[in-house]
């Protein structure tokens, strides 16, 4: 393995410990749902986001899972910060604000849905980016 990872740069933080914590809470918000996208039968699209996937159910559970390669992905990375590279945690962070903030602003303003059921996710999306700014503000500031 350690060919494969370079060595732990954890001795190198000085944030906030809290901080990292919050990002290991957002990497395992993300890889629950990245496993359920990639391979629940339906991703989640019906028993989860409440989705009437219709004659077109193919395309709604592709896209799902696709959105699951993707969090699996970024979940995987955020584990590795987490675990190993908390220097780290503040661009993590500053990402799932970015990630959050669009998804956000998407659900909510720019392609809400049409007959204007939200699921779980487009709640928790604005909670994470409030909680994530908090928590970059800390992880930029020096431990005492």
């Amino acid at each position: 393995m350690s060919s494969f990872l370079p060595p732990s740069t954890n001795g190198a933080y000085r944030g906030a410990r809290s901080a990292v914590w919050f990002l290991g809470l957002v990497t395992l918000l993300t890889l629950g749902p990245a496993l359920i996208h990639s391979f629940a039968p339906s991703g989640g699209a019906e028993g989860i986001a409440g989705l009437d996937l219709g004659d077109r159910r193919d395309v709604v559970v592709g896209v799902f899972a696709w959105e699951g390669a993707t969090q699996l992905a970024f979940g995987l990375a955020m584990l590795a910060v987490v675990l190993r590279y908390r220097p780290l945690t503040p661009l993590f962070l500053a990402l799932v604000i970015v990630e959050r903030g669009l998804m956000s602003l998407q659900a909510w303003v720019l392609k809400p849905p049409a007959d204007g059921h939200h699921p779980p996710e487009h709640y928790g999306s604005p909670v994470t980016v409030a909680l994530a700014l908090v928590f970059l503000a800390l992880s930029l500031r020096p431990r005492r």
